[in-house]
């Protein structure tokens, strides 16, 4: 059900981590072509052939996670296991064919990846994981998750400047946290260790605590596409992981 402009209840002091103590989680593409072979003296470039029963550049194990009913795939490619630089690329499916709906550059953990999130290890936990709530700071801007527009989600301004907006728009990736609850709800059903308010949401130009960033465009297109009614969906991780 869409909630336009709804304040939930909420712990005002946990956003993207939990504000004032540990704020954890946040804050602080184009298709390649493989040369052709010479022929006759002269070479053709030809396009990489991509499958597009499957998301491109991931492997068997992700892939297998992905549910059957989902429709909807944002892909975070991270450039190293190490690197806080990603591309991150919607997937639409039509009919049994994943379509490439659209890419931008963004961000993800400062230290990059890893397979066992801890808080403030200011790596992104690698795998998949749904996307059932979104919110922010600014009012609504069509977003079809449930959305939950509240101040208490701003950022702090004793972080540097260049943050203050990152929580304008978040979509809330669901890590160690409860579905169906506004993006900035505390509660960690694995434990306060394993992290958690790991969230899609603005850039501001480098890496994140845990979270992934993208630019201001990438997230209004993301609110007004990601329907609840196609099961979306995050596959994120670096490149090498990915593929595995």
């Amino acid at each position: 059900m869409h909630i336009a402009g709804a304040v939930r209840v909420v712990v005002s002091a946990a956003a993207c981590g939990v504000l004032l103590t540990t704020l954890a989680s946040c804050g602080d593409g184009q298709d390649a072509k493989t040369r052709g072979a010479r022929s006759g003296g002269a070479q053709k470039d030809k396009p990489r052939t991509v499958d597009l029963k499957r998301i491109p550049d991931v492997g068997d194990r992700l892939q297998s996670q992905i549910p059957s009913n989902s429709r909807q795939v944002v892909a975070v490619y991270g450039a190293g296991r190490n690197s806080a630089d990603s591309t991150v690329v919607l997937y639409t499916k039509s009919g049994s064919t994943w379509d490439r709906a659209a890419g931008w550059k963004g961000h993800n953990g400062k230290k990059g990846w890893t397979a066992d999130h801890h808080e403030n290890d200011k790596r992104s936990p690698v795998g998949v994981f749904t996307l059932t709530d979104a919110g922010g700071v600014l009012p609504d801007p069509g977003a079809l998750l449930p959305y939950t527009e509240t101040a208490s989600i701003q950022a702090p301004h004793y972080w540097a400047k260049s943050h203050w907006n990152d929580f304008d728009y978040v979509i809330a990736i669901d890590y160690n946290r409860v579905k169906g609850t506004a993006p900035n709800d505390p509660t960690r059903p694995q434990g306060q260790s394993k992290g958690g308010s790991i969230w899609l949401h603005m850039d501001h130009g480098s890496g994140t605590s845990a979270c992934v960033s993208m630019p201001k465009a990438a997230m209004e297109k993301l609110l007004r596409t990601l329907d609840p009614k196609q099961n979306p969906v995050v596959v994120m991780g670096d490149r090498a992981s990915l593929r595995a």
